[in-house]
């Protein structure tokens, strides 16, 4: 029997995030991350982080936005 897993609901990651725009930002600087991390594996570097999460999806912004939504991935703002 497949297991049943829950999206992550975009309201989840803009409320860990602050705002929406942040949180679109925060997504896709992730999901590229992991992007190069997936496209490094074999080669020995190890320059990038891997997921932070188990998940079942294969796509890089679906697994970031998960890891925001875990709280494995904050942000750090700079007040000037």
């Amino acid at each position: 029997m497949q297991e049943q897993v829950e999206p992550v609901k975009i309201e989840e990651v803009i409320d860990r995030i602050g705002n929406r725009f942040a949180a679109v930002i925060v997504a896709a600087r992730r999901a590229r991350q992991i992007n190069s991390y997936l496209r490094q594996l074999g080669q020995g570097y190890g320059h990038f982080v891997p997921p932070q999460v188990h998940s079942l999806s294969r796509k890089p912004l679906t697994i970031a936005m998960e890891e925001i939504a875990a709280g494995k991935v904050t942000v750090q703002r700079v007040e000037e």
